[in-house]
């Protein structure tokens, strides 16, 4: 019986990902609806993740300022943002060719493992917090969460570093191109260099 039950377990662990034929993200949402093929999909994309591991930390914890964590975020966020790496839609020369070398599933595998990391917040300039918090409660809080966490749709930014977040907010407000999104070049428009130093100043420093 103690056989049987191992064989069934096994099986439910592999099948949720060794069906070519689902959308990544459906193979996603089943995967992650059954605990015995999400523990299985995370150690393997753990194993996955040498290559990420000299930018963004062997934990999904940069080891360059400039580079996001991937620690914590949403797997469906970060599962999107890998295919528009993997089609061109998001413009990284380095990131586009290691994307395009990973199968559905080992994509799916990957954004699994970092959800799966916790995040670990960075200290803070205690003067410029409630600062930041008033204008991320203002201007982000909407999209981003009340605790900047994000969804599906929107990035976690809680617990990133301070230079990522600075030069992230200010391509958007400065519309250069880098990054494109309507919706961020109106929201940090208004932004001053001191007001974005003081958001990213309060988003590090969330767990």
């Amino acid at each position: 019986m103690r056989r049987f039950m191992f064989l069934a377990s096994l099986l439910a662990a592999t099948s949720a990902f060794a069906q070519p034929d689902i959308p990544p993200q459906e193979r996603l949402k089943a995967i992650s609806a059954d605990p015995a093929a999400q523990r299985s999909a995370i150690e393997a994309g753990k194993k996955l993740t040498f290559f990420c591991a000299n930018c963004h930390g062997e934990v999904g914890i940069s080891k360059t300022p400039e580079v996001p964590n991937l620690a914590g975020q949403n797997p469906a966020y970060l599962l999107e943002q890998i295919r528009k790496f993997g089609t061109g839609e998001r413009k990284d020369q380095f990131m586009q060719g290691l994307i395009k070398v990973l199968k559905d599933e080992e994509r799916v595998q990957v954004a699994l493992y970092y959800a799966s990391v916790p995040a670990v917040p960075s200290p803070a300039d205690a003067a410029k917090v409630a600062q930041g918090k008033a204008l991320f409660a203002k201007l982000c809080v909407r999209c981003h969460g009340e605790q900047a966490r994000g969804s599906e749709l929107y990035p976690r930014l809680a617990s990133q570093k301070i230079p990522y977040l600075q030069t992230s907010i200010t391509r958007y407000r400065d519309n250069t191109g880098v990054r494109n999104n309507q919706l961020m070049t109106i929201a940090t428009a208004p932004l001053k260099n001191e007001d974005i130093a003081a958001l990213a100043n309060y988003l590090t420093q969330l767990p």
